[in-house]
């Protein structure tokens, strides 16, 4: 990636308008249902977690003000070069089965929903629901890898040994709730979208065109309606967010990070993501646009070169063809506003959905000259100017008020970060 002049960054940066001064509210919690509970390593290492419910919130407009709903990710879970320091183990101890593997100290855990009731005036929160996902016969589901043949990572447990790939398991990231009561989730894995029922049981679940096969084992319903070229997301950067309009009549997809199309060198350079309409009827694309992360130097907590570090976490509708994306790298969160109908190009069923199209979107940073017009973004947040709060944003609901909820990942605790919601004021999103 070749760096941009400095004049060109600072021009960028006094080009900016002025944000405006939010009001936050912090709320934390000691609620006995976000404790998960401890695992000891071989080695003796005591772990202990908590429950994350941060992956994705969500609150429909007919919800009681102090209501919203959360969503957990596949479980504790980390990579092998993270393995010696949370485990106390070598690498090549615990990860002997596949030293590029990922380990599930608790294999068990299920993706799960949450109700959670905010208590603004003591500055807290708390958990009074929880529904595990389930398959169609009301078994809950793992967080493991799903068998996907060369773009996944092999699964480890706590004590090095190999477990097996699980059909039936999502790793659950965006959150909708349906009038209907069902709830649409993003999922990382396949990637996937996912329709399931006020119980927890999945009803469908919509996968790339090509790879429905892969999940043959799965005991539920799988379609293959999505674009085929999904199935080149990077492993572990699949769809990470989802929204739609109150009535549920289109859903709003993210791919966390630009495809590995053609290969993982293309994703490491690449700033273009992919965003997607999705009719809930058939789980079929209806629209498909084209969003450009952020430069990695320009997120000023932790600047760095790497393009695949910036990443899409989350998404929230605002109103009518108007979205707020969460971009975000491991130290900072920035919110923008994007409009659909602000003369953005729908790539949809065009040369740049075709693998055999050189070169790819995701190889063409520059689009100047492909007839490609990028998303416009607008910038509304950035907590490189409010450092008081927590990393690791993920989930963003719309409350009443013109208020704005966000809630971290807090990775089940293993870097002993805790659920923190924070609730800004003033940004004037619903206006």
């Amino acid at each position: 990636m070749r760096p941009l002049p400095l004049a060109t960054l600072l021009l960028g940066l006094t080009a900016l308008p002025a944000l405006a001064q939010p009001r936050i509210t912090i709320l934390d919690s000691q609620d006995a249902n976000l404790t998960l509970g401890e695992v000891t390593s071989p080695g003796g290492k005591i772990m202990r977690f908590t429950v994350g419910i941060g992956s994705a919130a969500h609150r429909r407009p007919t919800d009681p003000a102090d209501i919203v709903h959360t969503l957990s990710d596949r479980g504790p879970n980390f990579t092998c070069a993270e393995a010696p320091e949370i485990t106390g183990l070598p690498r090549d101890r615990i990860c002997a089965a596949d030293r590029n593997g990922r380990v599930y100290p608790t294999p068990g855990y299920s993706p799960t929903l949450y109700g959670v009731r905010l208590d603004e005036a003591n500055r807290t929160f708390h958990v009074f629901d929880a529904i595990a996902v389930k398959d169609r016969d009301g078994r809950p589901v793992t967080g493991l890898t799903n068998p996907l043949p060369g773009r996944t990572e092999t699964p480890i447990d706590a004590a090095g040994n190999r477990l097996d790939f699980d059909p039936n398991a999502i790793d659950a990231e965006g959150l909708f709730r349906a009038p209907d009561g069902t709830l649409w989730v993003g999922e990382e894995n396949a990637p996937s979208v996912v329709h399931i029922a006020a119980d927890g049981r999945i009803l469908r679940r919509y996968v790339p065109a090509g790879t429905e096969g892969e999940l043959a084992g799965a005991h539920y319903e799988v379609a293959g309606t999505l674009p085929a070229i999904l199935a080149k997301r990077q492993s572990n950067r699949g769809i990470e967010s989802l929204t739609a309009p109150p009535d549920g009549s289109a859903l709003y997809v993210m791919v966390q990070n630009p495809l590995a199309n053609p290969d993982a060198a293309a994703f490491r350079d690449a700033r273009n993501s992919r965003l997607l309409r999705i009719d809930p009827a058939t789980g079929q694309a209806t629209g498909e646009w084209v969003y450009q992360l952020d430069d990695p130097r320009s997120f000023r907590l932790d600047p760095s070169a790497r393009q695949s570090d910036p990443r899409i976490s989350e998404m929230t509708w605002l109103g009518p063809n108007r979205l707020l994306v969460l971009e975000r790298t491991d130290g900072t969160t920035k919110l923008y506003e994007v409009k659909l109908d602000a003369g953005a190009t729908d790539i949809l069923n065009s040369r740049w959905d075709d693998a055999a199209t050189r070169p790819t979107l995701e190889q063409s940073n520059d689009l100047a000259g492909t007839g490609v017009v990028p998303l416009a973004k607008r910038l509304v947040l950035d907590t490189a100017d409010h450092p008081e709060l927590p990393v690791k944003l993920e989930g963003m609901a719309i409350l009443p008020d013109d208020t704005l909820l966000l809630i971290n990942d807090d990775d089940f605790g293993i870097t002993g970060q805790r659920t923190r919601i924070v609730l800004v004021r003033g940004l004037g999103l619903t206006n």
